[in-house]
């Protein structure tokens, strides 16, 4: 069978392949330990799981309007306004099948044939990939620790072309943990209303912050912003929800509209019942994220501070989310040959920094247990000595 073209242009996803490989290994009774999921250890909060579970009694288990249930998109509207201070309405979001749906329905809707869009690398492994599969062009823009890996307002601006349609920013990132501050984020939004292009920002790790850092979404860093921006989020993260597959779009009404359209003849509603769960995350206590955020942090102390002991390798102390980006280039050795190694050798699974555009580096999740962080980095550290 002859398969269209874009297929060929689709790289598979580094993570999950680690990931299954590790969890195969597993299976066969080998005791791995398992630092390349990018999901919490937690179980989903048992109210929000009572109200999915009331939903289906109460017979909420029909075909849903395609832009998700009223309540679900007043409620996200009302947590951005608060968030933002700006103004959202229902009218401004769509829900959609988890965070990964959402980005990639709004690539389907802005971008056509030869427009580029400006992604900093390193990046979420999806994004390249979503970019092509809608016939764009990704513009990788390579950032270093020296800038905490984050691009700045000049190399935004040198990327810039008559083609350029998108802006990806990423705060805080996936793979670096790292958090742009308020100062950085307005420069950011400066380059964007002078360029008139739109950026969608992904926010999907917002709740999950450190320490001083602090978050402004860069649809409120400038009086014009807000019209260029869409924002990606979503309850996999903070609610520990990644099966239940709920993210969001917020942007233009009008690009909404076009959203919902697409995925009308795609997956159409988000799993009704599920929408009622995500309906308690907002409208309860959010002391269950401030629980799981405390966590991660105190699982951030143990596994920085190891790594950093660990002579040959080096990262940056991040400001969110729950991963170490942790630079192997003194070892001369690719990612891909480094994980490969470190899972045959130490049982320890990481994920290969050349799927988020950088081969020098590897990300570890501290989305586990002390234990398992403990007995991992003792392992690395033996490996990593053996490579010197």
């Amino acid at each position: 069978m002859k398969l269209a073209a874009r297929v060929e242009q689709v790289t598979p996803s580094l993570t999950l392949a680690i990931s299954a490989k590790a969890k195969a290994m597993k299976a066969e009774g080998i005791d791995v330990l398992n630092f390349s999921v990018g999901e919490p250890d937690f179980d989903t909060p048992k109210h929000i799981v009572a109200a999915a579970k009331e939903a289906l009694d109460e017979g909420k288990t029909r075909y849903g309007p395609a832009a998700g249930e009223q309540k679900l998109r007043q409620l996200i509207a009302k947590s951005l306004s608060q968030q933002t201070s700006l103004s959202y309405q229902a009218e401004n979001i769509i829900v959609t099948n988890g965070g990964k749906q959402s980005l990639y329905n709004l690539m389907m809707a802005t971008i056509e044939a030869g427009d580029e869009v400006i992604i900093p690398a390193p990046y979420w492994v999806s994004y390249p990939e979503m970019v092509k599969l809608a016939e764009g062009n990704p513009v990788i823009v390579p950032t270093y620790g020296d800038t905490g890996y984050k691009i700045t307002p000049e190399l935004l601006r040198q990327s810039i072309t008559s083609k350029t349609k998108l802006f990806i920013l990423n705060s805080p990132s996936n793979p670096t943990g790292m958090v742009y501050s308020p100062d950085e984020i307005r420069a950011l939004a400066k380059v964007i209303v002078e360029a008139g292009i739109y950026v969608v920002a992904d926010e999907i790790y917002c709740k999950i912050i450190y320490d001083d850092a602090k978050h402004l979404s860069i649809a409120a860093a400038h009086p014009e912003s807000y019209k260029y921006t869409f924002i990606s989020s979503g309850f996999a993260k903070a609610y520990a929800m990644t099966g239940w597959r709920l993210g969001y779009l917020a942007g233009d009404t009008q690009a909404i509209k076009s959203l919902t359209r697409i995925q009308g003849h795609s997956t159409s509603n988000v799993c009704t019942f599920a929408q009622y769960g995500a309906i308690a995350a907002l409208e309860n206590s959010q002391e269950c994220v401030e629980e799981m955020r405390l966590a991660f942090a105190k699982r951030r102390e143990v596994m920085y501070e190891m790594l950093s002991n660990i002579s040959g390798i080096s990262c940056i102390k991040p400001d969110g989310a729950f991963y170490m980006y942790v630079n192997i280039g003194k070892l001369g050795i690719t990612s891909v040959d480094f994980c490969n190694a470190l899972l045959e050798d130490k049982q320890i699974a990481g994920v290969p920094g050349i799927a988020f555009g950088n081969d020098d580096h590897i990300r570890l999740s501290y989305a586990t247990d002390l234990g398992t962080i403990e007995t991992g980095m003792k392992r690395l550290e033996e490996f990593v000595r053996s490579h010197l």
